[in-house]
């Protein structure tokens, strides 16, 4: 069978399992799983652009997740004008406070003509002196901006604008931070570039659940608007319910449909044009190098390859998708919950969507995430199915039909664990393995 032929077999078997989701259950159903399977694709194909392109190993993907919300928080809800006014400016100031003294260091450490014992020492000094000016001017300000409305508010709010402009700069934070990452931990061994990794990603995802005043901690923010029409909206107009009886489906369950519809349109777009790009990145002379650095990289430093360099490079691009990847997940939520973002849990799903579509293969990453978020959705139905199916000659009471029933939920892990072990036995490069060209 040759490798389109297969490659359209292979996705058609996705959307025929997506179509019996929708006749089995409900189409409402089946479209929050395939909005949930386009969001881990973008996720997966900035993991593949870390792992695929360049062999790095990113443990802290949940953490660049994060900081996509948070760009969701930041450009879409409205500014707090009282907690401003309590507190904002203050804020501000000892935020530069703060980077100026990080400024203030590197400059240090790199430009001071003395010894590196006293540039040592002078660092260290600078940077005491720094964080407590910082937390001087910070603190006070974080007390009365979280004093104001705690209930409803307790933090400064955002920039009112629309939230589409947030999958933007959830790209650029998550940038921003894997820069400052990769120049301290790309020099590590892969082991502990994933441990560094993983533990800064614990870091982020405490700052954001500890800072209330920038994101309302563990309150949460809710009713983030939409870029698309809210149900109630739909439900309002004439021209809708025509359709809706045209169609045959009652009003609040189409309105639900058409909003679902929407957001798969704007999420597949992003995807294709993602993948477009990832594909022209890897098909080009910088694509080729990339791969070179990662087969080997002592033969392409010794080429006069920047091997650091480029890795600093393509983990900066990876983290920027991932970024995006999170303000999309935060809009079609309409909330930021940063007790969510569980790094454990879900970096490693998105691992496993990485391998068992294809390391190397965007198309593969693609297939991966889809594959890999339906088993994870639908392992607790099918296995309550199955366990009814197993335990339908016994008694009601039975102890052995409880217990399996109880326990049928947790089938999930289970099922993940054996879609990773088939597909390495039979495709050990993945469903769509990469192409050596």
């Amino acid at each position: 069978m040759s490798r389109p032929v297969k490659n359209v077999l292979l996705f058609a078997g996705m959307g025929v399992l997506l179509i019996l989701v929708g006749t089995m259950q409900s189409w409402n159903v089946a479209l929050a799983i395939l909005n949930m399977c386009l969001i881990s694709a973008v996720m997966a194909l900035g993991v593949n652009i870390q792992w695929g392109y360049a062999g790095l190993f990113n443990a802290g993907v949940m953490g660049f997740t994060a900081l996509g919300g948070l760009a969701a928080i930041v450009i879409s809800v409205a500014p707090v004008p009282a907690a401003w006014d309590a507190g904002g400016a203050r804020a501000i100031l000892g935020l530069l406070a703060g980077l100026a003294t990080i400024a203030g260091g590197i400059w240090l450490w790199k430009k001071l003509p003395v010894s590196r014992t006293a540039r040592i020492w002078l660092t260290v000094l600078l940077a005491v002196s720094g964080y407590g000016l910082m937390r001087l001017i910070l603190d006070p300000a974080v007390d009365a901006i979280e004093a104001v409305e705690p209930a409803l508010t307790g933090f400064l709010g955002g920039f009112g604008l629309p939230i589409m402009f947030s999958w933007i700069v959830g790209g650029i934070f998550a940038a921003i931070v894997a820069w400052a990452i990769g120049k301290v931990a790309l020099g590590l061994r892969s082991d502990y570039l994933a441990i560094a990794t993983l533990g800064i990603s614990e870091i982020i995802i405490y700052f954001l659940k500890n800072e209330d005043w920038l994101t309302r901690g563990v309150k949460n923010v809710n009713g983030l608007p939409r870029p698309v029409p809210y149900e109630i909206d739909l439900q309002g107009t004439l021209w809708f319910h025509d359709l809706a009886a045209w169609v045959g489906i009652p009003v609040v369950e189409a309105s639900s449909l058409i909003v679902k519809l929407n957001y798969a349109a704007l999420f597949l777009v992003v995807l294709v044009a993602i993948f477009w790009l990832s594909e022209r990145a890897l098909k080009s002379p910088w694509g080729r190098m990339m791969r070179a650095i990662r087969d080997n990289e002592i033969a392409a430093g010794a080429m006069g390859k920047n091997v650091t360099g480029r890795h600093l490079q393509v983990f900066v691009l990876g983290s920027a998708v991932i970024g995006i990847a999170g303000a999309m997940l935060a809009t079609l939520d309409g909330q930021f919950t940063p007790a969510s973002y569980q790094p454990l849990r879900f970096t490693f799903l998105v691992w496993v969507m990485v391998i068992v579509g294809g390391s190397g293969n965007n198309l593969g990453s693609i297939l991966g995430g889809f594959v890999i978020w339906f088993f994870w959705i639908e392992a607790e139905p099918i296995g309550l199915a199955l366990m009814n199916f197993v335990t339908s000659g016994m008694a009601l009471d039975s102890p052995l039909r409880l217990h399996l029933l109880e326990n049928a939920a947790h089938t999930r892990l289970m099922t993940m664990g054996l879609v990773l072990l088939l597909v390495l036995r039979f495709s050990p490069r993945g469903l769509i393995p990469e192409v050596k060209r």
